[in-house]
């Protein structure tokens, strides 16, 4: 039986570009980028749940928030969380519809939690994982009141955030019974 021709020439331009001899085993992975340091890995091996276990230690409100997100989100999300270069934040807390696919945090996220850890790991795109605890609550607390989920004078923490019950929380279908 004979290779097939597409599988010869492959492993002919893998010997002729890689290794000499066609060594397979060093081709297995690129030598790209350097090694991270245990303290760079644990700067995003972490894990939030939406009962609250992973969250970190700090404390934030609304009011401290809205000052963060105009001078570090409102030049992507607009001024009001309308949406400018990036998807809008803020709108009404009903749920999506198929008229209505709104997918703006009071009206699609299920738990608070995952907004938290959401801008925690990825805001601002230029620096992400740059925001402090504080920082990311106090966030997280602007946007939750502006979307009428939570009182403007509410203090987010570890213990407070689990507690939010956003809108449409019961709007998925849960795979796992246990995570509602």
């Amino acid at each position: 039986m004979s290779m097939p021709r597409h599988l010869a020439l492959a492993i002919a331009l893998a010997g002729a570009i890689g290794p000499a001899r066609g060594d397979v085993a060093a081709l297995k992975a690129p030598k790209l980028g350097t090694p991270l340091k245990p303290a760079e890995v644990s700067k995003w091996d972490r894990t939030i749940f939406p009962d609250g276990r992973g969250l970190p230690p700090g404390r934030g409100t609304a009011e401290e928030g809205r000052s963060l997100y105009a001078a570090k989100c409102a030049s992507c999300h607009g001024a009001r969380g309308e949406g400018a270069t990036a998807e809008d934040l803020i709108g009404p807390p009903k749920p999506p519809t198929p008229d209505n696919p709104n997918k703006t945090i009071g009206a699609y996220w299920p738990f608070a939690t995952t907004v938290f850890d959401f801008i925690a790991r990825s805001m601002p795109p230029a620096a992400p994982g740059s925001l402090s605890g504080d920082e990311v609550y106090a966030l997280t607390a602007f946007l939750l009141s502006a979307n009428g989920v939570i009182k403007e004078d509410e203090v987010m923490t570890a213990a407070t955030l689990p507690k939010v019950k956003m809108p449409n929380r019961d709007g998925f279908v849960w795979i796992d019974v246990e995570a509602k």
